[in-house]
């Protein structure tokens, strides 16, 4: 998994907490983490693609969820960011070498390969139950004081109203 699928929870996170009708630019949502801005703007432009994000064009504009976040899973921005591709892929590396015998005698699926597809529909399923209103549920309570203090008054200065 990419160190963009950190950044790109993190960021919808931190969405989350917007307000109605508000936006966050991508350079300050960089800023929030310390992180190189062209490179999460790229993630927050794949979580646009999918529909998690919505980009908001103009001086006024940023970005903000697309779906309220209790409809946006984990599954959802690891997806939108690192792809559907499978994180095992077998090579079938039992049919080869100078023990192999002809494919066909080959009629169950590789071991190695059932129990990692288990695992990853484990894992993609844990992911899918949990949305990112959970996640914000569960941290939220937990943040210094002086955190809440310093996010707030950041999240005030770096906002981007619009009337809708």
């Amino acid at each position: 998994m990419s160190e963009g699928v950190e950044w790109a929870l993190h960021a919808t996170s931190v969405l989350a907490t917007l307000p109605t009708g508000w936006t966050l630019p991508a350079a300050k949502l960089a800023e929030l983490h310390d992180l190189p801005a062209p490179y999460l703007a790229k993630h927050l432009q794949a979580l646009a693609r999918s529909g998690t994000l919505e980009a908001v064009p103009g001086p006024r504009g940023g970005y903000r969820l697309a779906r309220p976040a209790d409809e946006i899973t984990m599954l959802d921005v690891v997806l939108a960011v690192d792809g559907s591709t499978p994180a095992f892929r077998c090579a079938e590396i039992r049919q080869q070498g100078p023990c192999a015998v002809d494919r066909r005698h080959y009629t169950s699926r590789c071991a190695i390969h059932a129990a990692m597809a288990d695992a990853e529909a484990a894992w993609r399923a844990s992911l899918a139950s949990v949305t990112i209103a959970d996640l914000n549920e569960r941290v939220l309570p937990n943040l210094h004081p002086e955190t809440v203090s310093k996010s707030l008054t950041w999240m005030r200065e770096s906002v981007n109203t619009r009337e809708e």
